[in-house]
């Protein structure tokens, strides 16, 4: 596995390329150290394994692994974005209550409430569809349901608004406010 430098040198001297970049050796400045990164990495060369056969024979094999390797586990998105494409569909004709986060990458608390609504969707799953709705994106459902402030959850049964929760709040508060609709 290939493992990306922790640090980012320049060169004074550009005359001699090395690996067909024009940085030399001498004279290198150590500018700054990268953060450890522990998501996706780059592999590659060869993978070592055994293969039984049939008749109980170890052959050794070889395969070629080029390519990108995710590392991390929790990198999957549970609750799925809605859009206004998908929206009357995913949300106002579910046949079961829908709970929808309206939320924008650069809200601080909203990034506090999106494990929550992770663990809500994982613990009320079959009985509530959980979605998140992304304002920059969207800004005529927000602006329909009123969202002046975000984070703000939506719960809706039948295709109608019933609940909202404005604010980053605990999970306690999300569980009665969803109990109520089940």
């Amino acid at each position: 596995m290939a493992v990306l430098p922790r640090s980012v040198c320049i060169s004074s001297n550009l005359s001699s390329p090395i690996m067909g970049f024009g940085f030399s050796i001498s004279n290198t400045l150590k500018l700054k150290s990268l953060p450890k990164f522990n998501g996706l990495k780059t592999q590659y060369g060869t993978s070592m394994g055994s293969l039984v056969l049939g008749n109980s024979k170890k052959v050794k094999t070889a395969r070629s692994v080029n390519g990108i390797v995710c590392e991390s586990q929790n990198t999957a998105v549970i609750v799925p974005e809605v859009a206004e494409a998908t929206w009357k569909s995913l949300v106002l004709e579910s046949d079961v209550p829908v709970l929808v986060e309206f939320w924008a990458p650069w809200c601080g608390p909203c990034r506090m409430i999106h494990p929550v609504v992770d663990e809500l969707a994982k613990e009320f799953a079959g009985k509530l569809k959980c979605f998140k709705l992304n304002t920059d994106d969207n800004p005529s459902i927000a602006t329909q349901y009123a969202i002046r402030s975000i984070p703000t959850v939506i719960l809706f049964k039948n295709g109608e608004k019933k609940d909202t929760v404005v604010g980053a709040v605990p999970k306690s508060t999300l569980t009665t406010s969803i109990e109520k609709f089940l």
